[in-house]
């Protein structure tokens, strides 16, 4: 009979040591020779001071096998009860459409090719970032996209390092509206510092602004869910010679006036809700849009069509001297914070889904929010009124709060806690009409409220769940 033992013993120590663990015993011996040590001992005695080595062996457990650490992966994730999200703060549920996630998100011919440098080989993907491009382009009403950036909070600083640039340094003051998300806020306040400039933060109504100011930054939605129109805002910041960053969800953008229609010089924003799963919290690929005027000032890297050696059409990433592989002091991208493979899957959702597909989907969160709101208040709830994409903002007293927070984490639904006053509900395009029932639970208002037009409202998008 046949040891099953035998079988762990052989896996950790042969075919997973021998797989994983680069060095074979006739390399070690000339690593060593060549190092002048004569042992691996003896080295570690040359190299590391006696004084913080440990000199008892570890107590440790006998070693798993590759599939029995697998299994025991699995049994530790399966103790995670994570809840369901209506945090929002830029991040949201998404339906990946399983062709790209069979065939991008799962696929190492795209999530292992980051730098699409030799365009020879890289068509498939530099179109893919050309689309992605486009897509943004139009989705902003700005003439000119990057091919992504890290995330929102890298994306709204290089927007203000460029509009910083472009000011000369003549003026050191940014305006920043305070309802952005933190995150992006405390990327902004950690990048200014070393530059010299000064972030002044203020209520969209109280930007002050002056000589001192090179840009201001706004958000729409904001970080509560409020739609804005910053026209005139845009108007007053040209007119004293500042620029205006619009920090824009890419969904709400399939209804809203764009940012480009503002006025706005520059529209930055997340793509991860398309398509792209919110992975523990990111990082996701981040969109940066502007005018051509800027494109030399502009971060990240550009995908271009140009014409091959027989005259065919030919896609290359243009504007390559600002690249770190070719001036690396000079870079205004490098090889990791472009994100390709989620503006990928990004670029591949819009295709997928087309315009008209995009705005019935954000029509539907449209109306689950609107439902949601109408619904709430019909219950009783203090149901904050403004122009509103995704988000609902209940103004509650401590003990009603406490009593829906409890509810909430019995439920395993996470709510975002805005201030010691208001919860918000921020839905996505996973939401289904049971989610909005069981957050109008919470608030003791019946279900029945959705009744109606605005429950049939929410299903009528249901089929491309």
């Amino acid at each position: 009979m046949v040891n099953p033992d035998s079988f762990d013993t052989f896996e950790s120590t042969d075919r997973f040591v021998s797989r994983h663990v680069g060095p074979r015993p006739q390399d070690v011996t000339k690593m060593l020779a060549t190092v002048g040590a004569s042992s691996l001992d003896s080295l570690m005695d040359e190299a590391i001071p006696s004084t913080i080595r440990r000199s008892e062996p570890f107590a440790l457990e006998p070693a798993l096998s590759e599939a029995g650490l697998s299994a025991r992966a699995l049994e530790l994730a399966s103790l995670n009860h994570p809840p369901r999200s209506f945090v929002g703060m830029g991040y949201h549920g998404t339906v990946t459409p399983a062709v790209i996630q069979r065939n991008i998100l799962e696929n190492p011919g795209w999530y292992t090719q980051y730098t699409p440098y030799q365009a020879e080989i890289s068509q498939g993907r530099l179109e893919a970032l050309i689309n992605y491009q486009t897509m943004i382009a139009d989705l902003t009403g700005l003439p000119l996209a990057n091919a992504s950036l890290l995330d929102e909070g890298t994306a709204a600083a290089e927007a203000m390092t460029m509009a910083y640039n472009v000011a000369r340094g003549k003026r050191s003051v940014f305006l920043v509206a305070d309802d952005c998300h933190p995150q992006t806020l405390a990327v902004i306040m950690t990048r200014s510092k070393p530059m010299g400039v000064e972030v002044r933060v203020a209520s969209v109504e109280e930007l002050q602004l002056d000589e001192s100011v090179f840009a201001v930054l706004v958000c729409n939605p904001s970080t509560r869910g409020v739609v804005r129109d910053f026209t005139a805002l845009s108007a007053r910041a040209h007119d004293a010679g500042a620029m205006v960053v619009v920090v824009a969800d890419p969904l709400s953008l399939t209804l809203v006036k764009s940012p480009g229609e503002m006025g706005a010089d520059v529209a930055v924003g997340s793509t991860q809700r398309f398509g792209v799963p919110m992975g523990y919290g990111g990082p996701h690929a981040a969109y940066f849009a502007t005018h051509e005027k800027h494109k030399r000032r502009m971060p990240g890297r550009l995908i271009g069509q140009s014409r091959d050696s027989r005259g065919q059409r030919a896609l290359r990433m243009a504007l390559q001297t600002r690249e770190q592989h070719i001036r690396r002091d000079k870079a205004t991208s490098n090889i990791c914070t472009s994100q390709v493979l989620l503006a990928v899957m990004a670029s591949m959702y819009g295709v997928y889904h087309g315009a008209d597909g995009l705005r019935a989907i954000a029509g539907r969160v449209k109306r689950m929010a609107d439902s949601l709101a109408v619904a709430l208040r019909a219950g009783g709830a203090a149901v904050v009124e403004h122009e509103r994409f995704d988000t609902v903002t209940v103004a509650c007293t401590p003990e009603l709060r406490s009593k829906v927070l409890a509810r909430a984490e019995q439920a395993n639904v996470a709510l975002r806690q805005l201030d010691a006053r208001h919860l918000s509900m921020t839905l996505d395009e996973a939401t289904t009409q049971p989610d909005v029932e069981g957050l109008l639970a919470l608030f003791d208002v019946e279900p029945g409220r959705l009744a109606g037009a605005g429950a049939q409202a929410m299903g009528s998008f249901s089929s491309g769940l």
